[in-house]
């Protein structure tokens, strides 16, 4: 492989001033897989105040001086140019707290997480790869530098990233390394919830993230430990074939790979489960309320790993919402009047989902949410009142006829009802009529 033209350009300017220069890490993990990329990091014996020096020309940001890195921003694109340096202690588990530079760049490749990502490779494709990741890209392999729990002692959200590898690529964990991410998984508790977040949100959406959630479970259970109850649960149901955790592994891998939204929402949707689980006489597993249990667990957890709010509410929404039955046109019209039109289709693709980790027969039930989904757009193509703003009469219109205060709210609720049960036509006089008749009662 050999770089793009503007990155080629970077790596001239360091060579031509007589330095050593390559491009390291994910870059070169993904371009040796054949798979497309978007940053560029580029590592080289100059010096910081050298790589200033050599790049006069251009725009640069002194980003990390401290630990070597300058910023240099070519054509629009910024590039983290890093001096080859030996990391110190990391007491604040994410940075080390002083660096020692060096001329080695195999020394400086052997601070780097994964063989995988200790590969560099210059401007004219060749390699420095003195750990093998070449080798266990080929065999498919996550393997840390050196030995794991130094790695993973230095910064521990190597461990996610670790299994997040593993999801996004379809690569195993070496045994060693995988012994590692399990005997030191509660080590996490030290990383920021918001850096736990990026490396979730990526795994689940990983095309091996059905094996790594089922053989890693542990892991994610010591980030959110609110998952412990659901790991292993036999739900008792003839409606699943799987425990709890085994069925939200399998709705979410059943969602698009490249669909977060979803695959997240999916993630939560039966955390409220193992809380509300009840036995009947006969034995068989009841869940009632598991929704709303959900959604109010999921909306703690989704606070503390810093989620947006919208992102938490449309989340949160449709979770209280996914075992809700459907049974006929009025349903679909109350459920889009709940939902709002967009996420209504997020919410029928949800219950797909839900059903596609179910068994065979209630799988089945999945052509009834397509049919859903056309009645629905038949609906909004015809521009059916599926709320109070669609109602013939506004809040002005009632307050002329005499309502009040929270009486407005209520009558228009009320009439909305009306409308999409078809009790009442959604014209002028027959709604007037009919608040004149309420109010006079």
């Amino acid at each position: 492989m050999r770089p793009d033209k503007n990155t080629d350009r970077i790596l001239a300017e360091l060579e031509n001033n007589s330095f050593e220069a390559y491009m390291v890490g994910g870059c070169v993990r993904d371009s040796l897989m054949g798979r497309s990329f978007h940053d560029t990091d580029i590592t080289t014996n100059a010096l910081p105040e050298q790589i200033i020096s050599v790049f006069s020309g251009y725009k640069v940001i002194p980003t990390g001086i401290k630990h070597g890195t300058v910023t240099v921003v070519s054509d629009g694109i910024p590039y983290e140019i890093t001096t080859y340096r030996i990391d110190g202690e990391y007491t604040d588990h994410r940075r080390p707290d002083k660096v020692e530079f060096t001329s080695d760049i195999a020394a400086d490749l052997a601070r780097r997480d994964f063989t995988i990502n200790a590969i560099a490779m210059d401007r004219h494709g060749n390699i420095v790869d003195p750990f093998g990741g070449k080798k266990d890209i080929e065999a498919a392999v996550i393997r840390c530098v050196g030995v794991p729990q130094q790695r993973f002692g230095e910064d521990a959200l190597r461990i996610m990233r670790a299994v997040r590898f593993a999801s996004q690529l379809g690569f195993t964990i070496d045994e060693a390394t995988a012994q590692a991410v399990h005997s030191m998984k509660d080590e996490l508790e030290k990383i920021s919830r918001e850096r736990i977040r990026d490396e979730l949100d990526k795994l689940i959406c990983g095309s091996n993230c059905t094996d790594v959630l089922l053989g890693y479970s542990d892991v994610i259970t010591a980030v959110i430990p609110e998952f412990s109850p659901s790991v292993g649960l036999d739900q008792h149901s003839p409606y699943h074939r799987y425990d709890v955790w085994e069925h939200t592994v399998r709705a979410i891998a059943s969602a698009p790979a490249d669909d977060l939204f979803l695959r997240r929402t999916m993630l939560f949707h039966d955390i409220g489960k193992p809380a509300c689980m009840k036995l009947d006489e006969t034995g068989r597993g009841h869940f009632k309320k598991h929704d709303s249990v959900g959604a109010e667990m999921t909306g703690r957890i989704m606070r503390q790993l810093r989620y947006d709010n919208k992102t938490i509410a449309d989340t949160l929404k449709l979770i209280v919402n996914h075992s809700k039955k459907l049974k006929c046109r009025t349903d679909v019209k109350k459920m889009l009047s709940v939902m709002g039109d967009e996420m209504f289709f997020v919410l029928m693709d949800m219950k797909k989902c839900d059903n596609s980790a179910k068994n065979d027969f209630v799988v089945r039930e999945n052509k009834l949410f397509d049919e859903y989904k056309r009645l629905a757009r038949k609906m909004i193509d015809n521009n059916e009142c599926r709320s109070t703003k669609g109602l013939a009469l506004n809040g002005s219109d009632l307050a002329e006829l005499g309502l009040k205060g929270s009486e407005i709210g209520s009558m228009q609720n009320e009439l909305l009802q009306l409308v999409m049960e078809e009790q009442l036509a959604n014209d002028r006089k027959s709604l007037t009529e009919y608040v004149k008749q309420r109010c006079i009662v």
